[in-house]
């Protein structure tokens, strides 16, 4: 991921933020083709030293057919997201995008079936828990889970370069500053987010 000076984060707060609200994110390698999957990613903090990505695909999927402990991939989340209109500045220019992303790249692991398990157990609470009858692993049965992940590919993802991308306005004057929030706050949930996110650089 590019990023230029003005928009590099080390945040890693704003990286664990980005992860948890944009989790459905993108697997991506390239051991013998560029492939990409769209998968429920998890960062693991058990040892604070020593984070990891957790997620899972199909075993059916070409790509866990062909990752090896060891092999390198790129975890890709995009945070909110906005269009920024040219209209909103008070000189000609270009309209562009404002966003948050994260993007990381690491060592593959292979999870081994008490790892999985628990990856589940996780996974699942974490949005179940919302729910007005929440069904929970547990709900379901040892057996009926155990029998259920021989169809499922379980990873941990070993960072080994963390990108954090923060692109708000940052180049822009106080003016058209000022002018981008007003014009985000009467758009839809991610214009509001963008110009919220806006907002916190100044204080």
């Amino acid at each position: 991921m590019f990023i230029p000076k003005l928009y590099k984060s080390e945040d890693y707060n704003l990286m664990k933020e980005i992860i948890k609200e944009n989790s459905f994110a993108l697997l991506i390698s390239s051991v013998d083709k560029i492939r990409a999957t769209h998968s429920m990613m998890m960062l693991n903090e058990d040892d604070t030293e020593n984070i990891y990505i957790e997620t899972h695909i199909s075993k059916a999927n070409p790509q866990a057919k062909t990752l090896k402990n060891g092999d390198e991939v790129l975890c890709d989340f995009l945070g909110a997201h906005t269009y920024i209109s040219s209209s909103w500045y008070d000189h000609v220019n270009v309209s562009t995008w404002n966003y948050e992303a994260v993007q990381i790249y690491g060592k593959v692991e292979f999870m081994n079936s008490y790892e999985l398990y628990s990856h589940l157990d996780k996974l699942t609470s974490k949005y179940e828990n919302s729910q007005q009858c929440p069904m929970m692993v547990k709900d379901m049965g040892r057996e009926f889970v155990e029998k259920e992940m021989k169809g499922a590919f379980g990873l941990k993802i070993r960072p080994t370069e963390i990108f954090i991308k923060q692109k708000l306005s940052q180049n822009r004057k106080e003016n058209d500053f000022k002018n981008i929030i007003s014009n985000l706050e009467n758009c839809d949930e991610n214009g509001r987010k963008i110009a919220q996110k806006m907002k916190l650089l100044k204080k």
